[in-house]
């Protein structure tokens, strides 16, 4: 299968979708609506996920959902593992149990 070209502009929305998050989080008042940064993600994601499975629906004539999953798996895993150690090292237990009775509360 052809591989896919890389959309070299679509890290340019994603850099702005960044910071549009970066400085809602740092409360500055010109981007009371950064929150749309997210959305933006969102909106990426799906195209690229479409432009998947649609580049293989064309070279294929099918779409083996199982395949796509198995791919994202692997290019995601090794990325959460990573973070899951980091966050296990970085953090104390009592650190843990804070963030455990703030997610409880908060729900």
């Amino acid at each position: 299968m052809k591989k896919l070209s890389y959309l070299n502009h679509i890290d340019s929305l994603r850099a702005i979708a960044v910071l549009l998050v970066i400085f809602y989080h740092l409360d500055i008042d010109a981007f009371k609506g950064g929150f749309i940064g997210v959305d933006v993600f969102f909106v990426i994601s799906g195209f690229l996920i479409t432009r998947i499975i649609n580049h293989e629906f064309l070279e294929k004539g099918t779409v083996s959902l199982k395949t796509f999953y198995i791919r994202r798996i692997r290019r995601l895993i090794p990325t959460l593992f990573l973070t899951f150690i980091f966050t296990f090292l970085a953090f104390s237990p009592s650190d843990f149990m804070n963030a455990a009775k703030s997610m409880f509360m908060s729900s």
